[in-house]
């Protein structure tokens, strides 16, 4: 509750403590399940949006999350092309997804897809600039974009933020290393951020979340979002 208590617009629900990480057609029942009566719980208690991520790039168990539980939307990964990953080569999910979603009666579960995925070398695709893998992930039918660092808290180029920017119409945020240092600099040239490492203890992403720093945090996107 402290994030929602610390005035955060909504909130993503995801298994990063599943270290190491699987591929997604080794996910078991049991982090799927999991994460439904989770997110079921965590949904009745407050009046957030919220999203579903299941890692690595499990979109299918997500969107089979997000349905059971009333979850919004889910975060996907790598949405389109491939690239290789701690996990091996990861593909893109949206083609078997998409007719996933559609299955199972989850048309109304957005998607969130990262272009340019932290945590991951896209040499398969490197003669391709960063514009042209958003446009990619626009044609595969994603409802909003995401820009991130190298890795979990690290910062998005403002170029790179800039260059997805200019290549869709989508809906775009960033998706690590957001803080309150640089928030005023990179919100003005997005929807959103998704944030959870500047908001923990010390800002270190596996300790417990500070509802002091999240206050903080929001105030400044408030005073930002105002014009102020």
């Amino acid at each position: 509750m402290s994030y929602v208590d610390g005035g955060v617009d909504g909130l993503i629900i995801e298994n990063h403590g599943d270290i190491p990480f699987l591929k997604p057609d080794r996910i078991g029942h049991e982090i799927t399940t999991g994460l439904a009566v989770i997110t079921d719980r965590i949904r009745q208690k407050v009046d957030v949006p919220i999203g579903i991520n299941v890692l690595a790039n499990a979109a299918m168990p997500a969107l089979a999350v997000a349905k059971a539980s009333g979850a919004n939307f889910v975060r996907v990964n790598q949405w389109a092309n491939a690239y290789v990953a701690n996990e091996g080569i990861v593909e893109g999910e949206a083609a078997a997804a998409l007719r996933y979603r559609k299955a199972i009666g989850a048309e109304d579960v957005a998607v969130f897809a990262d272009a340019h995925v932290k945590h991951g070398a896209h040499a398969i695709v490197a003669d391709r600039p960063v514009a042209e893998l958003v446009r990619d992930v626009e044609f595969f039918d994603a409802d909003a974009v995401i820009c991130t660092g190298q890795r979990t808290g690290d910062a998005a180029a403002v170029d790179e933020i800039e260059a997805m920017r200019a290549a869709t119409g989508l809906p775009l945020l960033v998706g690590s290393g957001a803080t309150p240092d640089n928030i005023a600099t990179i919100l003005p040239l997005l929807d959103g951020v998704i944030v959870a490492s500047a908001l923990k203890h010390d800002g270190v992403w596996w300790n417990n979340v500070d509802q002091r720093r999240v206050a903080a945090f929001m105030d400044k996107v408030r005073t930002i979002r105002s014009g102020e």
